[in-house]
This record gives structure tokens, sequence and C-alpha cells, in this order.
């Protein structure tokens, strides 16, 4: 049986909330690249979160699917590759690192057999670059 998702919605609604602020904001003051581009970083950061859900949900339910941790961390890592793609900013880029770097260890625990992770370093990395990404 597939584990159910769990949706934050009121983070959701903030992050949204914030992206459109900084959308409406920033094309009074900004080109529309940049605002384009914080945007993406909001969005992005959503997606990663999501996934970071997605992936304590799939340690929870390990003896049942272990894919889904697999899974979860190939979606925040393509997510990481579109933020780190489309930005120069210095602190993203050092939260994307971060964020990479965690879930590399997570990846390589499960590769040695640990079916319960520690995943905390993910998702305080994932809180770091919501923050950055974050107006």
């Amino acid at each position: 049986m597939a584990a159910s998702r769990r949706r934050r919605p009121g983070r959701t609604t903030a992050i949204a909330a914030a992206a459109a602020a900084v959308a409406l904001t920033g094309a009074a003051l900004t080109g529309c690249g940049a605002v384009d581009r914080a945007l993406d970083c909001v969005q992005t950061a959503d997606s990663i979160a999501d996934s970071v859900t997605d992936l304590q949900q799939a340690v929870e339910n390990a003896a049942n699917d272990p894919t889904q941790a697999d899974e979860s961390l190939t979606a925040i890592e393509k997510d990481l590759g579109k933020i780190g793609d489309r930005t120069d900013n210095a602190d993203v880029n050092k939260a994307v690192d971060h964020l990479n770097k965690a879930v590399h260890n997570v990846r390589t625990a499960i590769r040695n057999g640990d079916r319960t992770p520690d995943i905390t370093p993910v998702t305080d990395a994932a809180g770091e670059l919501t923050k950055v990404c974050t107006p």
C-alpha cells in the first residue's frame, strides 16, 4: 500500500504569499529577471519542502517500501539542480551545497543498510534554503 502524503497547506500558503509579495514589490523596484529568479527560488524551495516531507514519510515507512526514500532524495536533488542553475546568489548557493551534502549523507546511510537514517540535517538544510529564498 502506498504511504499517504501529508502536505502542510499553511507552509505552502505562506510561501506562496511571500512569493506573490516579492513579485509585486520586486516588479516595481527591479527588473523582471530578478523577480523571476526570486520566484523560481521560492517555488523550488517549496517543492523541496514537499520532497522533504515525502522523505520523512518514506523513512517512517521504510519497511513497507524502501525505494520511497531513494525517490524522495532524487526529487530533492533534481530541485536543487534547478536552483543552482538559476542563481548567482552566494547565500542560496551555500544553502544548496549544504542540502546536497545532507542528501548525499542520507543516501549513503541508506546504501550502507541504515533503514532509519537521521534526516535532521536534510530538514535543517531545507529550512535554511527556504529562509534564503524568502525575502
